[in-house]
């Protein structure tokens, strides 16, 4: 039975390759995808706003083209969804073959989008990566479940993230800090001007309103299924009467936003801010290391949880360089990229990886490895809250555009 369901993986493989009118890249043969990379070049669309993630992608190119002779170009964007809007226009003309994407970083809505109209490579390339192995795919769900949507192995798992907040402790005390969206409210009345969130439809912005949304709808299993358009202006009411309350209470009053994280990260640097937040527990200490915050910033969190997800890759169905995105893939996946990506005076992207299934060498550099002295412990994270389902981050990003949106 075994055998027979890889021969039926391998045909569906086979099919699916025929249908992109190319012959695809078979992660089942891994040796064949390593000789048909040698000499590719991946385009890697990937968010392009941060100077020490470029490094990072750029050390990783650096490396493929090395050791297995793959060029790695990254395609810096300022929003993934205009890969998938590449992607979905090349389909429009006919272009099944010869894409000009080949890998992109991605989760959540563009997932859905891409896996809901059939623009992803498949079926199932990531578990059958090489360095698959030691993926913690059993503590960590959200490695198969992307934003509610399961990822049926047609993206890899390349990081984890949790929502964290930052502030400097020469100008707050840790006393202070709110433990809540309504504390933090509370905060903003007391220091006006002092807090801001990027204008959605950035994604940390967004992901802001994802929190509140999460601590005050009334029942947050809504928020695992798709939008109901009939209870949407419900659901939504306590959100956005909450923004209301807190929009003029922002830097500038509202009238103007951060344009994204590097922005916020550069106002706490500059005094204008006190409190921000970002998608990585370890980003405060990376930021020290790396000169852009004063050494006396600190992480905090709500102590009833902040969201937490996992963010992938993805190979469009009709990537050029499907060989050279899968090894590339797999690269990033390795114990060796893993670590050096966690490396907060490189990145500070937490593993997805398993440390009991690491080599022992492996796993001690990672035990090993100095967070930082802004970096939480995980046992100081807090819970990680559910992502919503997809539709609702759409919903409410078009909502808010129609309520406060305003060129910055």
């Amino acid at each position: 039975m075994v055998e027979w369901a890889g021969k039926i993986a391998a045909a569906l493989l086979l099919a699916c390759a025929v249908a992109g009118g190319a012959v695809a890249a078979d992660p089942g043969n891994w040796d064949k995808v390593v000789a048909e990379a040698k000499g590719q070049t991946v385009y890697f669309n990937a968010w392009g706003g941060s100077e020490t993630i470029n490094a990072y992608i750029g050390w990783a190119g650096e490396e493929m083209k090395a050791r297995h002779g793959v060029s790695v170009v990254h395609v810096k964007l300022d929003d993934t969804a205009k890969a998938v809007a590449t992607v979905v226009a090349e389909k429009s003309a006919g272009k099944d073959d010869g894409g000009s994407v080949d890998l992109i970083w991605i989760n959540g809505e563009n997932f859905a989008a891409m896996k809901r109209q059939g623009l992803l490579f498949g079926p199932d390339w990531a578990t059958r990566l090489p360095n698959w192995r030691y993926v913690d795919h059993e503590t960590k769900p959200t490695v198969l479940t992307d934003f509610t949507i399961p990822t049926e192995g047609l993206e890899s798992p390349w990081g984890g993230a949790k929502l964290v907040f930052f502030y400097d402790s020469a100008r707050t005390e840790a006393n202070e800090l709110p433990d809540s969206a309504e504390e933090l409210l509370i905060w903003a009345k007391a220091n006006p001007g002092r807090f801001s969130y990027p204008q959605p439809p950035d994604f940390i912005g967004s992901s802001f309103l994802k929190q509140v949304l999460i601590e005050l709808i009334d029942d947050t299993g809504k928020l695992q299924k798709p939008v109901d358009e009939a209870m949407f202006a419900a659901d939504t009411a306590p959100l956005f009467a909450y923004l209301d309350r807190l929009k003029p209470l922002l830097w500038r009053q509202g009238k103007a936003y951060p344009q994204n994280y590097p922005d916020m990260k550069q106002k706490l640097a500059d005094g204008e801010l006190d409190i921000i937040f970002a998608f990585n527990p370890a980003e405060a200490s990376s930021a020290i290391a790396n000169g852009e915050l004063p050494e006396t910033v600190r992480s905090f969190v709500f102590s009833g949880g902040t969201l937490g997800n996992t963010h992938f890759l993805a190979v469009p169905y009709n990537a050029t360089a499907k060989a050279g995105a899968l090894l590339f893939a797999n690269f990033l996946l390795s114990p060796e990229a893993q670590l050096h990506k966690q490396d907060p005076k490189i990145w500070g992207d937490p593993t997805v990886l398993s440390l009991g299934k690491l080599p022992t060498a492996d796993r001690s550099a990672f035990e090993n490895l100095d967070l930082g002295v802004a970096t939480l412990k995980p046992d100081e994270l807090g819970p990680a809250l559910e992502e919503p389902h997809p539709s609702w981050m759409t919903r409410i990003e078009a909502e808010w555009i129609r309520r406060y949106g305003a060129p910055n």
